[in-house]
């Protein structure tokens, strides 16, 4: 057991271990789940380069991120690596670079293939390991056997989205098609088989999920005790971004959002660097990743620590809009049949709550509609098919999705004889996990009340 634990050590940033499970046996269950659905040996390819080496100069400071089907199957967060999964045989291949001792020098500790040595399949339970230089023979005698054998079936999976053009898995596609096209096999696209056990989340990954959203909610209450100490979006995004990552495995979701004024009414802002100034309300999108889950969670806060007439209104509505959708979210829709609920529920509170009760006007920077309400969250903060978002999926126990209603554009109301305006956007983001007859926000725990947000931003006295 020792022996095995310092293999995890050495290659801590090559193969991602959950500390809530034990990995190995959770990666061989899912690649045995995924065979059991397919009558034809499949192809994954993980990403083929380490980030910056077409630029070199960047490589010191880009960290790897793994094609995700691939960290799903393997754990194996390293570029140059295959997989063959032979289901007429139960078999399971990996294929990797050949060891390079001299790149280890500068670079760490990596898998690679060594004659005779057993060292990559005690570290990711994979019994077959071969060298890349392997991989089109390998596939080529399995090619040869389908076609020669009439109870085969003519053709194999690669993983690839017929949406998209152009990626390392589209690459992958072409060069098996090539390699298939002299045996009369075609190659079929295993993603949806892939996304049918993916977007349901096992404990352990629920546990990650729960350990991100704690995470946050801690970086989030203490960004909170000193915002009135944060002069820029900088200032503030920077807190934000130490709290989470101290808290968590180091990685931050996505990109933090902090966007003051009218900068929230870009929806994807990074600019990150512009001044906060008193009056006006700064809108934050911000997550952290603990193991393979993240939270994604956005709120919205007044920079001088209280909300306007105006802004308490619009932030109530989009609030409520929340509380609306979730009402609907539960086993057996997809996110398409639901996911106008929020926007139809926001365009009528805004002219019963602002244009009757308050003389108001309103102009909104897009069409009624500004984003999706939802997303799934997974291996990627925004999860499933990249074409569709995998919208028309059902929803099942055990999924993750974001519920994140908006509001964007240019308000202005009567509040006590005077007319306030501005250019105002607001988010507000919980993550969703589908229960057997609802969902539970597990990010309840996040401030987001008008109340509390005041309260937690009070100077203490």
């Amino acid at each position: 057991m020792q022996k095995q634990k310092n293999n995890f050590q050495a290659y801590s940033q090559v193969f991602i271990a959950s500390k809530y499970a034990d990995s190995k046996k959770i990666y061989a269950k899912r690649r045995r789940e995924l065979m059991q659905k397919l009558d034809s040996f499949c192809v994954f390819a993980g990403m083929q380069v380490e980030p910056g080496c077409e630029e070199p100069f960047v490589q010191t400071w880009t960290k790897m991120v793994q094609e995700p089907a691939f960290l799903y199957l393997t754990g194996v967060n390293q570029a140059g690596c295959y997989l063959v999964l032979d289901p007429s045989t139960a078999k399971e291949t990996l294929f990797v670079p050949a060891k390079n001792p001299f790149k280890e020098f500068w670079v760490g500790k990596r898998i690679g293939f060594v004659e005779g040595s057993d060292e990559v399949s005690k570290v990711t339970g994979i019994a077959d390991v071969r060298p890349v230089s392997e991989l089109w023979d390998y596939v080529e005698s399995l090619a040869r056997r389908n076609a020669a054998r009439k109870s085969m079936p003519k053709h194999a999976y690669a993983y690839y989205f017929e949406a998209v053009k152009g990626d390392h898995n589209r690459r992958l596609k072409d060069a098996l098609q090539k390699k298939l096209r002299p045996f009369g096999l075609a190659v079929k696209s295993c993603e949806k088989q892939h996304f049918e056990d993916r977007l349901v989340l096992e404990d352990y990954r629920v546990k990650e999920a729960c350990a991100a959203q704690k995470a946050t909610e801690l970086a989030f209450r203490e960004m909170l005790a000193g915002m009135r100490g944060f002069k820029t979006e900088r200032d503030l995004s920077q807190f934000l971004d130490y709290g989470m990552r101290r808290r968590g495995d180091g990685d931050l979701a996505f990109p933090t959002i902090c966007a003051g004024g009218a900068n929230a009414c870009c929806l994807h802002y990074v600019k990150n660097d512009e001044p906060l100034r008193a009056g006006e309300l700064v809108l934050l999108d911000f997550g952290v990743r603990i193991g393979t889950l993240h939270s994604d969670i956005s709120r919205t806060v007044p920079v001088n620590g209280k909300f306007d007439q105006l802004q308490a209104l619009l932030y109530q509505i989009v609030l409520d809009a929340g509380e609306e959708y979730r009402k609907s979210v539960r086993p057996g829709v997809s996110l398409k049949e639901i996911g106008n609920i929020p926007w139809e529920f926001i365009m009528e509170a805004l002219d019963t709550r602002l244009v009757r009760a308050h003389s108001g006007k309103f102009k909104l920077l897009y069409d009624k509609r500004p984003h999706g309400v939802s997303h799934f969250i997974g291996e990627q903060i925004h999860e499933g098919n990249p074409g569709s978002r995998s919208l028309d999926t059902v929803l099942r126990p055990g999924m993750l999705i974001s519920c994140e209603p908006g509001l964007y554009g240019e308000f202005s109301g009567i509040f006590n004889g005077k007319r306030i305006s501005g250019k105002i956007g607001i988010r507000i983001e919980d993550d969703l996990l589908i229960t057997k007859t609802g969902s539970r926000n597990i990010s309840s725990s996040i401030p987001k009340s008008v109340e509390e947000l005041e309260q937690l931003m009070r100077p203490a006295r």
